[in-house]
């Protein structure tokens, strides 16, 4: 899965040569051989390094709060939602739909790399929640949807059907 996210995630930054990537060990980890013959271990240095080669650092964050809190959501990505288990989706979907009551991305109102990578992490999730747990995930849903959208993001993922009426009206009758 991680091998197909950097290939999006080329493809979202414009990268015109596609780099090489293998995998490592039991868990899949990614490898990219650079140009100078080092290796890069790891999604989250993978990512980094592509931002940076596309020479797009606001993707990074574009303060010192901010870059601390991609980084914070890329380590949460990897350490909680790569080999999650059926017991850790709701308190993932919790996690996230708190940090986002107040905001359009994972840094507040720009969008980040932090953004792409927890999309591509959190939709085998988002796909099979109900409409009903949808709802319950409100805000989860709606930056979801958001980020589904962003332009260049999805690429290799279905899209996801996102209800954008409420099903109760609040009228009393």
């Amino acid at each position: 899965m991680a091998l197909r996210e950097l290939s999006s995630l080329e493809k979202y930054l414009g990268l015109k040569k596609p780099n090489k990537y293998t995998t490592r060990g039991d868990k899949k980890i990614p490898v990219l051989q650079s140009s100078n013959g080092t290796q890069l271990v790891g999604l989250l240095t993978i990512a980094c390094h592509l931002v940076k080669e596309a020479k797009r650092p606001e993707l990074l964050g574009d303060s010192t709060e901010r870059r601390a809190l991609a980084q914070q959501w890329l380590e949460y990505r990897v350490t909680r939602l790569d080999g999650y288990s059926k017991e850790d989706v709701k308190n993932i979907l919790q996690d996230l739909n708190l940090h986002l009551q107040d905001k359009v991305y994972l840094t507040g109102n720009q969008f980040t790399v932090a953004d792409a990578l927890m999309y591509y992490g959190v939709h085998p999730l988002i796909v099979d929640l109900s409409i009903q747990e949808k709802e319950q995930y409100v805000n989860v849903t709606r930056w979801f949807d958001h980020i589904q959208h962003y332009p260049g993001v999805r690429h290799h993922l279905p899209l996801v059907v996102v209800l954008r009426n409420t099903i109760y009206t609040g009228r009393h009758h």
